[in-house]
């Protein structure tokens, strides 16, 4: 083999329950992550005989100029971050070229460079022949940040700890969601500093058993009204816009309205397919927001499309 490519899902945050900053600078999180059929593509081949050892010489496009603005194309990317750490996992002598192509957003909360990290681990474990098992890929993910792990096995999960310690989540059905995306994106550790600025005594995290019970039976009524975001009043705080996408998405018959992680992208739960597409056009006529996508999930995690 030359050439792999992976797709990875996007995710939205179900609840993201935050607590205390600790001492490390991290915060304790129960982190409902829900995989949506949101995709990048991840394409690795060799690189050239004398490339350095763990080495990527990264590429991107995109569907629009947004979708790879901000991208960053040197050893800071976290996949290339990725292919360096698994080289010194496996022992190759080898580096690769890494092609990102883009959908999902930039800086959106929705862990598009996460994702992308966990799809530089699978491509190039297959590219390599490592057989590296997938559980220690998780291990490897969790040493890259907190929400690299969730993307390698899709579907839902709970994250506790930082995030990155996984447990699936019992769940039927399949829930229709649309997504308001921003212009921009908003830094998470400044959207975590706010939050502490805000809430100073934030209490220790708890799962939401009504959550759960939503998602075990299916009922996207019952989702809708147990969405929960912590760190959503501090991306108001930053983003006063956003609340106003919020409200217009309410407006507009959503069950559930809530912003991805710590933003600016703002997820909307629908009854259905045929209603996730009017909800979308009728945000646009709203004009809160810069672009809608559509999506249902879960969708299963990182994925082999492409060898050659």
């Amino acid at each position: 083999m030359n050439t792999v490519t992976v797709r990875v899902p996007a995710k939205v945050n179900l609840q993201l329950a935050v607590g205390p900053a600790r001492d490390d600078g991290y915060h304790d999180l129960v982190n409902v992550f829900h995989a949506v059929s949101l995709f990048d593509e991840v394409t690795v081949t060799h690189g050239a005989p004398d490339a350095k050892p763990g080495s990527a010489v990264l590429t991107a496009t995109g569907d629009r100029p947004s979708r790879t603005a901000g991208v960053p194309l040197d050893h800071g990317n976290l996949a290339a971050r990725a292919v360096a750490l698994l080289a010194r996992e496996t022992g190759v002598r080898t580096g690769v070229r890494v092609h990102l192509h883009k959908a999902i957003p930039v800086a959106g909360g929705m862990a598009g460079g996460s994702a992308d990290a966990a799809a530089a681990l699978v491509a190039c474990d297959a590219l390599w022949g490592t057989g590296v098992p997938t559980a220690r890929l998780v291990e490897l993910a969790a040493e890259l940040g907190s929400d690299v792990p969730f993307p390698l096995l899709g579907g839902t999960a709970v994250g506790t700890g930082r995030g990155e310690r996984l447990t699936p989540a019992a769940g039927n059905g399949t829930f229709h969601w649309v997504f308001a995306l921003a212009e921009g994106g908003l830094s998470t550790a400044a959207v975590f500093a706010e939050y502490d600025r805000l809430r100073p005594d934030a209490p220790e995290p708890e799962p939401d058993r009504e959550l759960a019970a939503a998602l075990a039976d299916g009922d996207a009524h019952r989702l809708g009204a147990a969405l929960a975001n912590d760190l959503q009043r501090a991306s108001f705080s930053l983003r006063p816009g956003l609340a106003a996408t919020i409200a217009a998405g309410r407006e507009a018959g959503a069950l559930g309205a809530i912003v991805s992680g710590s933003g600016p992208t703002c997820a909307f739960l629908a009854e259905s397919a045929p209603r996730a597409r009017e909800l979308a056009a009728a945000l646009l006529e709203s004009e809160e927001c810069a672009e809608t996508v559509v999506a249902h999930g879960p969708v299963q995690g990182a994925v082999v499309v492409g060898r050659s």
